[in-house]
């Protein structure tokens, strides 16, 4: 990787984040740095240069670009917010002007159901389900779909479901790993400036041997 992993992480602090997010979408934009520590654990295993990607519910876009700074030959960009994905393209084009390259990126306005394009890796943040239980069940099945390797970040104490749904798709968790996901004030419901969310991000891969 030409690419250190503390530029990575100031090249994500400077996209631009959601203006009025969605709280029935649970639009939470993934915090830079943790963002940069998914993209650079994925490229030391070898799932970012020159593969296909597809960012589910890409929001603004910050884990697939990430992924094309560290050399991915294309990622699709799904979400069904247009504003979401407008901001996304718009990272894009301030990526390029700022590196001076051009990235192959596809962003799709569209629900999950809709995508059939299989890929090499599924790098995802969903809805952890507050707002609609099992919300990120509809992810993790359709990634398992389409992808050999997925990154997935959930509440920590999701552990016995991503094991369990792993099982029964043929999927194992091969990576675990801790982190703190911060939460600003951004729904007119929170009360504080600030809210704390121990969170994991797991690394699956199809069993193949099946």
């Amino acid at each position: 990787m030409t690419l250190k992993k503390k530029d990575l992480a100031i090249h994500l602090s400077r996209l631009q984040t959601f203006v009025q997010p969605s709280a029935a979408l649970e639009q939470y934009a993934t915090p830079s740095e943790l963002a940069a520590q998914v993209l650079w654990d994925a490229a030391l295993q070898g799932d970012i240069d020159d593969k296909v990607i597809a960012d589910f519910g890409c929001g603004t876009g910050i884990l697939g670009l990430g992924a094309l700074l560290l050399g991915a030959k294309q990622v699709f960009f799904i979400d069904m917010d247009a504003e979401a994905l407008a901001l996304a393209k718009k990272n894009l084009q301030s990526l390029e002007a700022t590196t001076g390259k051009t990235f192959s990126a596809s962003f799709l306005h569209t629900s999950l159901e809709t995508f059939h394009h299989a890929v090499d890796v599924v790098l995802q943040n969903p809805p952890f389900g507050v707002q609609k239980e099992h919300a990120d069940k509809v992810f993790l099945e359709k990634a398992m779909q389409l992808a050999n390797v997925i990154y997935t970040i959930h509440k920590v104490e999701s552990q016995r479901f991503l094991t369990s749904l792993s099982t029964d798709h043929n999927f194992t968790i091969t990576h675990f790993w801790k982190a703190n996901f911060v939460l600003p004030k951004t729904q007119s419901f929170h009360r504080k400036e600030h809210y704390t969310v121990p969170v994991g991000i797991w690394r699956l891969e199809r069993d193949r041997k099946l």
